[in-house]
């Protein structure tokens, strides 16, 4: 009895459950549901191809747009030597940070600090005021720390100026605090959310570059890692262009350069003329010639005191985007960023632009 008098009061509850919606020929709620509009996301842009504009003109690609958990920044000076009086003014202010304080927050900004270390980190290292035999006071290694540097170049002519000694006490430095180290023989590889990138380094000052050893060493990392960088001290230094240096850096860094391309490089980072030199878009990898200098005391003409930092963005294993930020060094020993939108900067860079094109047109 209760159940037939419960039925009338189900049937109309029933048949308001199963009606269609409106303007819906569909029956069930979760077709109704699926058959709703649902907004397309925008697709991810392919990555760009590398070109002198993305690089120094209006092309840059807006990284924005692309999967932030693929980009990696790996970030690189040019010459890093606290020695001479870059020592003496660090002495002087009683600040082993004192030529990394200007620049130190952006350098941190990338994923990975690599640095060209143009001289030896050793204890008691005495004050000297010229000449050619460069170190730097152990305590130095407190201004690497504060920048974050994580991998140093020790391929070049200067590291090895105090002997097997103070080469193997700079070396055990570093690596106490963490830092990686490329050239002389070694070759790091740091793993980057994922994204494998190895370093090596070659000298070419004072030297020949043995083009069998960087094939090989290539080769060595190349199965271990998903990017190769590779650092060189090369060409004659104070010129514009990379060309080789007579009796000094023998090798042209352009023929290097393509060289070490075509051994599999994904990236060629040059430095050692001490001058801001230009860039080239090789079989679609990069080289930069010279990044000028960083830290020095070269303060005798103005292209000495410039520089530029290097910062290049990977998406996944391929370098989508680069930018260079100048700089000027002051006081012997600390540089200071410019504005690359107006003046001192702009020059700067817009000599660098010039320049690269003027080597692809050659």
């Amino acid at each position: 009895m209760k159940r037939s008098a419960l039925l009338p009061l189900l049937i109309p509850l029933v048949t308001a459950c199963s009606a269609p919606a409106a303007g819906n020929t569909s029956s069930s709620p979760v077709a109704a549901l699926a058959a709703t509009p649902k907004p397309t996301p925008s697709p991810t842009p392919a990555p760009p191809q590398l070109s002198l504009a993305s690089i120094f003109g209006s092309d840059k690609p807006d990284l924005s747009k692309y999967d932030a958990s693929q980009l990696r920044v790996i970030i690189a000076t040019g010459d890093v030597i606290p020695a001479r009086e870059v020592n003496y003014q660090t002495v002087l202010h009683h600040d082993w940070l004192y030529p990394w304080r200007k620049t130190a927050d952006y350098l941190k900004s990338g994923d990975l600090l690599y640095i060209n270390l143009e001289s030896p980190l050793i204890k008691n290292c005495p004050i000297i005021h010229g000449g050619f035999k460069f170190c730097g006071d152990a305590r130095a290694i407190a201004g690497l720390d504060f920048a974050g540097v994580n991998v140093a170049n020790l391929a070049n002519n200067h590291l090895t100026n105090f002997g097997p000694a103070g080469t193997n006490e700079t070396q055990l430095l570093l690596a106490k605090h963490g830092i990686g180290m490329s050239g002389l023989g070694l070759y790091e590889i740091r793993n980057i959310r994922g994204i494998k990138f190895a370093f090596i380094g070659l000298n070419g000052v004072g030297t020949k570059i043995d083009r069998a050893e960087l094939k090989r060493e290539i080769d060595l990392v190349r199965p271990k890692a998903d990017v190769v960088v590779v650092a060189f001290h090369w060409g004659k230094e104070y010129e514009l262009l990379p060309v080789a240096g007579a009796g000094i850096a023998p090798d042209n860094p352009r023929e290097i350069g393509h060289l070490a391309i075509d051994d599999g490089a994904d990236l060629v980072i040059g430095n050692h003329p001490h001058w801001v030199q230009p860039v080239e878009i090789y079989n679609g990898k990069l080289i930069t010639y010279a990044h000028g200098n960083f830290i020095f005391d070269q303060m005798w003409s103005q292209e000495t005191r410039e520089g530029v930092v290097g910062s290049y963005t990977f998406y996944g294993t391929r370098l989508v985007r680069v930018d260079y930020r100048p700089l000027v060094i002051d006081n012997y020993a600390q540089p200071r960023w410019l504005d690359d939108a107006s003046g001192e900067g702009k020059t700067i860079i817009d000599r660098m632009a010039g320049a690269s094109e003027r080597l692809a047109a050659g």
